[in-house]
C-alpha cells in the first residue's frame, strides 16, 4: 500500500516549468534549422542549380604530359633541315567513352577524318576492301603467307583461317555488332587494332591522328556532343624544312608501339610519344628527345578541358649539327635526278630509275652530301605509306649505304695501289696489251680487253698511269695474276672496301670483297681466272657507294682512311652549350710511297682530261682526278659508276656515283661536274646563316 501510495504521490506532483521551456527551445532550434536547410537546398538546386551542375562537370582533374619539342637538326652552317611547329592532334580518352559506344565513335571519327582528308594510322595486315586478303607491305608474294601464319599464331587464330575469317575473329573480339557494312567493319577493326597495339586504356589515351587540319579541328569542336571522349591537343610537329631533301639521312619519326615502349619506358617515355624510326632521327633519339612538362587541368564529363590548375613547361631536346652542306646536298640530288630523267628518255634506257651518290671531305671523313634516288617525303610518310611500300623502286631504301654493286673499272685504282705497293710492278714498268690475254689459253680461258672488243686491237705498251687513263683490262689482268688474290685482298681491306664505314645510320651493308674464302663459304670453287676478273672489278666484289666515296677520299689524301661521319656536334636547345663534338678518327693509316701515289693520281687526272670522263670536264676550270666504271648485271644495261676527287693539286672533296643501268660511268660524270662546281663556287656559305645559328660554329 505504501508503494502504491508513493506512486500516486509522485504523479500528483506539479509539472516542472523548466522542462517545458527546454522543449520549446529545442522545437524552435529544429524549426529554424529545417527552414535554413530547405532554403539552402532550394538555392542550390533551384536558384543556382545550373551553376553547380556546370561546376560538378568540371571537377574531373587530369594531369597530362606537355610534349617537349624534339631538338632541331641543322646543316654544318646552321641552316635548318628539321625544325618544329605547333599542330593539332586528335586523342581518344577511354574514361569518357562508354564501352558500348566505342565502336560507333571510332567509325564516326574515322569517317569525319576521311571527309577532311586527315590521315590516320592503320597497320592491320588485311586489305581495306572486300574480298579481304592478307597485306604485308614491302613483302614479296611468296613471303606473305609466312607472315600471315606468324600473325595468326601470335593472335591464337587457327592457322587454316583465311583473311575473311581473321576479320570475323577480330569483329567478335572487339564486340562489333552486325549493323555495319564490310567496309565499316574493317575500318573499325583497323583502329581498334591500333588502339590495342598502343595499350589504349583508362590511363593511356590513344592518339588517333597528328597534324590535322584546322577544318577538322573546327568540325570536332562544333560537333563535340557527338564526339564525347575525343579531344584536340596542341603539340609540336616535325617540320621538314626542305621537303624531300636528305630524307634518307634525316629519317622520320613515328608512333611508338608496345614492343618499343617496353624497351623505352624506363627512360621516361610515354607510349604516345613519337620516336625516331630511321636515319638521324633514330640514331640521335636520346639527344633529340626533350623532357616533357606536365599540366594539371579540370575536364568536364565529356573530356573537354575547362581550366588549367598547374603547369610545368617542357624542355626541348638538344640540337644536332650535321656535317651536311645544304646547298651541296641540293646540287647532288638535283643533278642526280635530272641525269636519271635524261637517261630515261634515251632508247633502251627506260629501266634507269635508281641511283645514289656520296660526297666526303677528304681531310676528316665528314659527309657533305648523300643522295638516294628515288626518294620520299617524310612529312607525308603516313599518307603515302601504301604506295611507298608497294613501289618496286623501293624509294625508302637508302642505296648510298645499303646498295651493293660490282665496282667495275673504278676498282682498277685499288689494283694499281696493290700492285705498286707490293712491288709487283713499278710506276715505270710497262705491260704490252695485245688485246687478248692468253696466259690461261691452255685451259680455254682468254679474257679480252675492252679496247679489243671495240677496235680489234690492244692498247700496246702501258704503264700504270696509262693503264688507268685508258682503263686497260689487259694490264690489270697481268698485275692481278702476278700479285695474286691475297695481296689484292690485303690492300682492299686497308682501303676499306668490303668494310663498314662507321656512318651513323642503321642499315649500312658491309659489301663483299672477292676471295677464295668467300667462295668456300658459299660452297663453290675459286679458279685462277677469278683473280683476273677480281682485278678489274668483277667476280664477287660488291661495294656500297659510301665505301667507294671513302675509298676515293683515302686515295686523295694519300692513305688516311677516316671513319665516315654525319654528326658534327650536338648543342643544347638554345645552342649555348656544346654537349658533344665529333673529332675526326683515322681507322687506317696506309704508308703509300709518294712515286706510287703520283703515278696513280696522274692517271686519274688524265681520265678527266683525255680519257673516258673528258667529255664531262672539257673546259672545266677545276682539275679533277676521276675514274669511270661499268659493271654488267644479269639483265638490262650495265650499271654506271663514277668516282672522283678535286681539286687535283689540293684535294678537298671525294665523291662516288652509281646509277643503275646507266650503261657506263662516263654517262653520269656530268653529275660529278655539277657537284664539284657547286662546292668550288663557294655556294656553301651565304646570307641564310642567321646570327642565332652562328653560335654553332
Amino acid at each position: 500500500m505504501q508503494d502504491k501510495g508513493g506512486f500516486e504521490q509522485l504523479n500528483k506532483q506539479p509539472f516542472d516549468k523548466n522542462i517545458l521551456f527546454r522543449y520549446a527551445v529545442l522545437f524552435v532550434i529544429i524549426a529554424i534549422a529545417s527552414i535554413a536547410i530547405v532554403s539552402r537546398l532550394f538555392k542550390l538546386q533551384v536558384v543556382m542549380g545550373d551553376y553547380y551542375k556546370e561546376q560538378s562537370e568540371n571537377r574531373l582533374i587530369r594531369t597530362m604530359p606537355l610534349k617537349a619539342p624534339r631538338g632541331e637538326i641543322l646543316d654544318r652552317y646552321g641552316r635548318p633541315l628539321i625544325t618544329n611547329r605547333q599542330g593539332f592532334s586528335v586523342v581518344f580518352y577511354k574514361e569518357y567513352i562508354q564501352s558500348e559506344n566505342l565502336n560507333s565513335l571510332i567509325l564516326k571519327t574515322a569517317d569525319a577524318a576521311e571527309a577532311h582528308s586527315v590521315i590516320y594510322i592503320d597497320t592491320f595486315p588485311i586489305t581495306k576492301t572486300y574480298p579481304f586478303e592478307f597485306d604485308f607491305p614491302n613483302t614479296a608474294n611468296e613471303d606473305i603467307q609466312v607472315l600471315a601464319d606468324k600473325f595468326k599464331h601470335e593472335k591464337k587464330i587457327d592457322v587454316s583461317a583465311n583473311a575473311n575469317d581473321v576479320v570475323n575473329y577480330f569483329a567478335e573480339q572487339y564486340k562489333i555488332d552486325g549493323g555495319y557494312t564490310t567496309e565499316q567493319l574493317r575500318k573499325i577493326i583497323g583502329i581498334r587494332y591500333e588502339m590495342e597495339n598502343r595499350l589504349f586504356s583508362n590511363n593511356v589515351p590513344y592518339t588517333f591522328a597528328t597534324d590535322v587540319s584546322i577544318d577538322f579541328v573546327t568540325y570536332i569542336k562544333e560537333q563535340q556532343q557527338d564526339f564525347q571522349g575525343v579531344s584536340i591537343l596542341v603539340e609540336p610537329i616535325r617540320e621538314y624544312a626542305n621537303n624531300t631533301l636528305a630524307a634518307h639521312i634525316l629519317g622520320r619519326v613515328g608512333v611508338m608501339y608496345k614492343e618499343e615502349y617496353q624497351q623505352l619506358k624506363d627512360k621516361g617515355y610515354n607510349i604516345n610519344d613519337l620516336i625516331g624510326k630511321d636515319g638521324i632521327e633514330k640514331y640521335l633519339e636520346d639527344s633529340l628527345k626533350g623532357v616533357d612538362g606536365t599540366s594539371s587541368a579540370e575536364h568536364n564529363i565529356g573530356g573537354a578541358m575547362s581550366r588549367v590548375l598547374e603547369s610545368r613547361p617542357p624542355i626541348p631536346g638538344n640540337n644536332a649539327i650535321l656535317t651536311l652542306d645544304l646547298h651541296l646536298q641540293q646540287a647532288l640530288e638535283s643533278s642526280l635526278g635530272d641525269m636519271i630523267s635524261k637517261l630515261q628518255t634515251k632508247a633502251g634506257n627506260k629501266d634507269v630509275i635508281t641511283g645514289s651518290g656520296v660526297v666526303i671531305d677528304v681531310n676528316n671523313g665528314e659527309v657533305l652530301a648523300m643522295a638516294s634516288h628515288p626518294t620520299f617525303d617524310p612529312a607525308r610518310f603516313n599518307e603515302q605509306w601504301a604506295s611507298l611500300s608497294h613501289d618496286n623502286s623501293r624509294p625508302m631504301w637508302n642505296r648510298a649505304i645499303a646498295g651493293q654493286y660490282a665496282p667495275g673499272s673504278v676498282f682498277k685504282i685499288l689494283s694499281a695501289f696493290a700492285a705498286l705497293e707490293s712491288d709487283t710492278v713499278s710506276p715505270d714498268d710497262t705491260i704490252n696489251c695485245s688485246g687478248v690475254y692468253r696466259f690461261y689459253a691452255s685451259s680455254g680461258y682468254t679474257p679480252v680487253c675492252w679496247y679489243y672488243s671495240s677496235y680489234g686491237r690492244g692498247h700496246d705498251a702501258q704503264n700504270v698511269t696509262q693503264a688507268l687513263e685508258n682503263s686497260c683490262n689487259y694490264y690489270f689482268y697481268e698485275v692481278g695474276r702476278r700479285m695474286g688474290i691475297d695481296t689484292l685482298y690485303k690492300y682492299g681491306k686497308k682501303f676499306g672496301l668490303g668494310e663498314y664505314t662507321g656512318i651513323e645510320l642503321s642499315g649500312e651493308e658491309k659489301g663483299n670483297f672477292a676471295s677464295p674464302e668467300y667462295r668456300e663459304k658459299i660452297g663453290t670453287v675459286w679458279y685462277p681466272g677469278d683473280t683476273l676478273q677480281a682485278a678489274i672489278g668483277q667476280s664477287d666484289h660488291l661495294f656500297t657507294p659510301i665505301q667507294l666515296a671513302n675509298f676515293m677520299a683515302t686515295v686523295a689524301n694519300g692513305g688516311k682512311r677516316h671513319k665516315v661521319h654525319l654528326i658534327k656536334s650536338i648543342k643544347s636547345y638554345d645552342t649555348a652549350e656544346t654537349v658533344y663534338e665529333n673529332k675526326p678518327e683515322i681507322i687506317e693509316l696506309i704508308d703509300v710511297e709518294y712515286p706510287n701515289y703520283k703515278a696513280i693520281t696522274n692517271g686519274l687526272r688524265k681520265v678527266s682530261e683525255t680519257g673516258t670522263a673528258s667529255a664531262a670536264f672539257s673546259g672545266f676550270d677545276v682539275s679533277v682526278a676521276s675514274k669511270t666504271g661499268s659493271a654488267s648485271v644479269p639483265s638490262g644495261a650495265a650499271n654506271g659508276l663514277f668516282v672522283a676527287f678535286a681539286p687535283f693539286d689540293d684535294p678537298q672533296i671525294a665523291l662516288a656515283l652509281v646509277v643503275e643501268h646507266a650503261g657506263s660511268g662516263s654517262a653520269i660524270a656530268p653529275v660529278a661536274r655539277d657537284v664539284i662546281k657547286a662546292y668550288m663556287m663557294g655556294e656553301t656559305v651565304d646570307d641564310q646563316i642567321s646570327p642565332y645559328n652562328e653560335l654553332i660554329k
